[in-house]
């Protein structure tokens, strides 16, 4: 079982930044790969990013590259996504999630399906 808390979130203007942190309970954070999505209002979840369980590989929505980066710290059990150059279009509920890996540690699941654990959500807001 894993249980996933997440931080950061909150107001900003266009052009801002944020840094959103997830924390994860459990000793072997390590074996799971975690993702980002967000919700906005009146639309489906999507894929934000996902990051492998031994860092090595990443992945980004292409509305997002080179603007967000994922990364994890695995001696804390935390996964971190860093947003800058925000839009009022990344106004949405960001929810990190959880999908044990075990051996395959490059693999970087993307849909919502196949992750097993999920965070509460955190609100970011950027004003236009």
């Amino acid at each position: 079982q894993v249980q996933l808390v997440e931080s950061g979130g909150g107001l900003v203007q266009t052009g801002g930044s944020l840094r959103l942190s997830c924390a994860a309970s459990g000793r072997t954070f390590n074996m799971y790969a975690m993702g980002w999505f967000r919700q906005a209002p009146g639309k489906e979840r999507e894929s934000v990013a996902s990051i492998s369980s031994n860092s090595a590989t990443t992945r980004y929505t292409d509305s997002v590259k080179g603007q967000f980066t994922v990364s994890r710290d695995n001696a804390k059990n935390t996964v971190y996504l860093q947003m800058s150059s925000l839009k009022p279009e990344d106004t949405a509920v960001y929810y990190c999630a959880a999908k044990f890996s075990g051996r395959a540690v490059l693999s970087t699941p993307y849909r919502p399906d196949e992750y097993n654990y999920w965070g509460q959500g955190t609100q970011v807001t950027v004003s236009s």
